[in-house]
C-alpha cells in the first residue's frame, strides 16, 4: 500500500498544488459525485472513493495540508518544535498528548465554515443591531427614526425553503444521513480511520432537494432594506428597540432576527477626554487624600496635583452644562474605578514615606 507521502493527493482530485479551499471542495465534490459506490458499480469504485475521501480529508485542513506538503518536499519535520514526546506531540498546531499533534484530525469546525449552499440547515436568523443619533430633545420625548441596514431576506422565488420543488430536503447521499464520513489514514503511523464532517451536507445528514438558482438552497438572499424604529419616552443613551423579525432571516425556512435599534445619545455618551479625565481624577484623588490626613508626601502631593488638575481641565473642557444626568452618573462610576484601582498605591506609597520618614528622625530622637 502507497503510504502518505507517496501519493500525489492533488493529482488525485485534479487540482494545482496552490488550489483553493474552495477549488478543492468542489473537485471533491465532483468526483464523489461519480465515484460513490451507491452510484458507481463498479469493482474499484469504492476504492477510489475512498482514495478522493482521503486526499479531501488532508488537503482541506490548513495543517494537515502544509504537513503534507513538508513530507512531499522530504522534510517531514518542517515547522516542528522541540518536544519530548517522540510522536510529535509538540509540533506547530499540536494537540498535547495527541499523538499526531500535527494532525488535528476533528474537521467538524472546518466544515461549519464550508457547507455548501445546498445542505439543508436550518437556522434561527441572526439580530441586526443598527446604532441611531438621537438629539436630548429626541431622547427625552421619543421619536420615530427611519434606518437603512443591509439584512438576508426570505428568498421570494422558493419562499424561504431553499428548494423551489415541495420537498424540501432528502437524506444525504454521501453520507448516508449520518453528517459525516469516514476517512481511512492507516497508512499515517498507522493512524486508522477517522469521522470528518461530510461536506455536502456540512454535518445535518439531509441536502436540499431541489437548490433555488436564486439564494443556491439557502432559502435567503442579501438586500438593502429600510425600517422605522420607535424610541420610547426618557430615551437613554445604550437604550435597545427590537423591531420583530426584521432582522437577518433563517435558513431553509428557519424563523428570522429581529433589528434592534441602539441609542446613540451624545449628551450622554462619556468618552474620549471626558472618560479619562474622571479616571485621571479618580486615580489620584487616594495620593491626595490620603496625604493630607497622614502629613506625609507633602512634595508628592503638590506632584500629584498637576494631573489631578489637568483631568478636572479635561472634564470642563467636555461642555458640562449640556450633559444630562446620566453623563454624570457614568463619570462617577469611571472616578470610582480610578480610585479603587490607585487607593493601593496611594497607601503603600505613604506608608513607605512614613517608614523613611521615622527613620531619618530617629538618630535626632536618640541625641
Amino acid at each position: 500500500m502507497a503510504t502518505m507521502n507517496e501519493k500525489d493527493y492533488y493529482a488525485i482530485l485534479g487540482v494545482s498544488k496552490d488550489a483553493t479551499a474552495r477549488d478543492i471542495q468542489k473537485a471533491f465534490q465532483q468526483k464523489a459525485r461519480k465515484l460513490h459506490p451507491d452510484v458507481n458499480k463498479a469493482p474499484d469504485a469504492e476504492e477510489k472513493f475512498k482514495e478522493v475521501s482521503e486526499a479531501y480529508a488532508v488537503l482541506s485542513d490548513e495543517q494537515k495540508r502544509a504537513r503534507y506538503d513538508a513530507m512531499r518536499s522530504g522534510n517531514p519535520f518542517a515547522g516542528a518544535a522541540p518536544s519530548s514526546n517522540p510522536y510529535g506531540g509538540g509540533y506547530a498546531g499540536g494537540y498535547g498528548g495527541n499523538p499526531f499533534g500535527g494532525f488535528p484530525f476533528d474537521m467538524g469546525a472546518y466544515g461549519q465554515r464550508r457547507r455548501r449552499g445546498s445542505a439543508y440547515n436550518p437556522e434561527t436568523g441572526a439580530d441586526v443591531v443598527v446604532d441611531v443619533e438621537l438629539t436630548s430633545e429626541q431622547a427625552k420625548n421619543g421619536a420615530k427614526r427611519a434606518v437603512k441596514y443591509r439584512r438576508y431576506e426570505p428568498c421570494g422565488r422558493c419562499h424561504g425553503s431553499g428548494s423551489v420543488s415541495s420537498e424540501t430536503a432528502h437524506t444525504c447521499p454521501f453520507c448516508g444521513g449520518t453528517g459525516s464520513i469516514e476517512v481511512d489514514l492507516s497508512a499515517f503511523f498507522g493512524a486508522g480511520a477517522f469521522k470528518t464532517v461530510c461536506p455536502e451536507c456540512g454535518g445535518s445528514g439531509r441536502v436540499v432537494a431541489d437548490p433555488c438558482p436564486d439564494c443556491g438552497g439557502s432559502g435567503r438572499t442579501p438586500v438593502v432594506t429600510e425600517a422605522v424604529v420607535e424610541f420610547p419616552p426618557n430615551t437613554h443613551d445604550g437604550d435597545m428597540v427590537r423591531v420583530k423579525a426584521k432582522g437577518h432571516a433563517g435558513t431553509n425556512g428557519a424563523a428570522g432576527g429581529d433589528l434592534v435599534g441602539r441609542a446613540h445619545v451624545a449628551a450622554e455618551r462619556l468618552e474620549g477626554a471626558a472618560r479619562n479625565g474622571f479616571y485621571i481624577v479618580g486615580f489620584i484623588l487616594p495620593f491626595l487624600i490620603l496625604s493630607a490626613v497622614s502629613g506625609v508626601l507633602t512634595v508628592f502631593a503638590i506632584i500629584c496635583a498637576v494631573p489631578f488638575f489637568m483631568g478636572l481641565s479635561m472634564i470642563f473642557r467636555s461642555n458640562i452644562t449640556s450633559r444630562r444626568g446620566i453623563w454624570w452618573k457614568r463619570g462617577f462610576q469611571v472616578m470610582l474605578s480610578g480610585c479603587a484601582n490607585g487607593l493601593l498605591l496611594a497607601l503603600i506609597s505613604v506608608s513607605f514615606a512614613s517608614c523613611s520618614q521615622g527613620m531619618f528622625m530617629r538618630p535626632y530622637a536618640a541625641v
